[in-house]
Parts: structure tokens; sequence; C-alpha cells
């Protein structure tokens, strides 16, 4: 493990919110936060982790960064149901303050407006001016996918995406980024995932984030409010060529 890496971070705390990470972590996305915490231990970054399961209120100015995965349908329902009902005012509380909310997969989905399976619609918090409606012949985007985003210059995020929802973009949203390889949020558009100021949200699992360290490090940096170039650099040949073989299995 490398030692402690002075920089503008360290000394500072990262304080990590994740919702429901019993039920909305169906793709193995803990890796996610698992590579938040190594990274900000090796730059001397405290981290300290919260979870908000089912029942439980959520406070929107107790964290920096607010995560939340995805599932199967059913956990989707019971996480939309009380994310209406105990936590949708706490993160549009976050959201307005600038800490970071980040979707993955069914997560992204219901940081939107909605979710529609067949007759039914699945109410979202509406973070994100999207809706996502789920494909009615069942067939699902699958496959490595590659995308090009401008968070902080032109840098491409590589993952892998499952999804049966088809996820349209209102005139308040900006995709994350555009495809290079893959489907995106319909497989027409040429769009992937969404933003709006630091809330986000995208398809990209499996995990994400030890296939991208750049955006590990960039989700740090913002919700810290620190410049990305403020945080100590790590020796991170390991995570290069993770990137390089998740852009290479993509087709780049």
């Amino acid at each position: 493990m490398p030692e402690p890496n002075n920089g503008a971070g360290a000394g500072r705390e990262l304080r990590v919110c994740a919702l429901y990470p019993d039920l909305m972590n169906i793709y193995a996305d803990r890796g996610n936060l698992l590579l938040l915490e190594r990274r900000c231990a090796w730059r001397g970054i405290g981290f300290t982790i919260t979870a908000s399961g089912l029942g439980e209120p959520l406070d929107g100015a107790a964290h920096d960064l607010y995560y939340l995965g995805g599932g199967q349908d059913r956990d989707q329902r019971l996480c939309a149901e009380d994310l209406l009902a105990q936590k949708r005012d706490g993160l549009v509380e976050a959201a307005r303050r600038g800490a970071v909310v980040l979707g993955i997969c069914g997560g992204y989905q219901l940081l939107g407006h909605s979710y529609t399976l067949g007759e039914e619609e699945i109410e979202g918090v509406g973070l994100l001016d999207v809706r996502t409606v789920r494909a009615r012949n069942g067939e699902r985007l699958i496959g490595n996918v590659a995308i090009e985003t401008q968070l902080g210059g032109a840098r491409v995020l590589a993952g892998f995406e499952n999804h049966g929802g088809r996820t349209s973009l209102g005139p308040e949203a900006e995709p994350l980024g555009r495809v290079l390889r893959g489907h995106g949020n319909d497989g027409r558009s040429g769009f992937e995932g969404a933003r709006a100021g630091n809330t986000l949200g995208t398809y990209l699992h499996g995990p994400l984030l030890p296939k991208n360290a750049w955006f590990a490090d960039w989700l740090i940096a913002q919700a810290l409010k620190l410049e990305e170039r403020e945080l100590a650099p790590l020796e991170d040949e390991l995570e290069r060529r993770a990137h390089a073989e998740a852009r290479r299995v993509a087709g780049l």
C-alpha cells in the first residue's frame, strides 16, 4: 500500500452516504466506494461512510457525496417509495448546496422524474431532468461501453452497461458524455448518462471507478471543493492499465 501523500486535501475528510447498500448493489458497485476510500487514504484524506436504508431519514447537510447504486426492479420499487417518503428533501438540499450525488444504473433512473414499466410509472426524485421507459419487447442494452466526457476536459469513461430502460434527456439535463462505443441512454441518441451540476447519473458499472480512477479523483475533488490539480498525485500504473483494458474491450 502506498504511503499517505500530502496534498491540499490532506487532513480533510470525505463524508460519503451510501443509499440502500444492501438492496442497490446488483453489479458489485461497492467497489466504487472501496476505491474512493483507498484513494483518499493514500492522500491522507479521512473517509467516513454512512448507510441510509429503508425507513431512515436523510440529512442533506451531513455528507459530501451521496451514492445510489443499481438493483432489481422489485428492490428499485421499494427504494423509490422510500426515496420519496424519507429522502427526497435531503437529496434536494444536498444537490442545491453542491454536494456530489451519483446514481449508477437503477440509481440513475431514480434520480430522474420517472421510470415506466408497462402501465406502471415509478416516480423518481427529479434531480435530473430525465425520464426512463422500459423497452416493451424486453430487449436489454448490454455490452462494453466507452464515452467521451467534458469533466475537466475531454476524457474517456469506459465500463459495462446492462439495462432494459431507455432514458431520454429533458432540456434541463446535459448528457454525461457522448457515446464512442456501446449503446448509451437509449441506443439511438448517442448520449450516455446525465448531469446537472454535481448531480450525475450513468449506466456504466461493473464497477465504474476502478476502471476510471481519474473519475474517482474528479468526484473526490468536487466533493471536497478542491481543484483536481490540488490532489496529491499517486502512483497509478495499475489504474492506467485497468483503464486501458476497459477501453480496449470496448473497442477503442
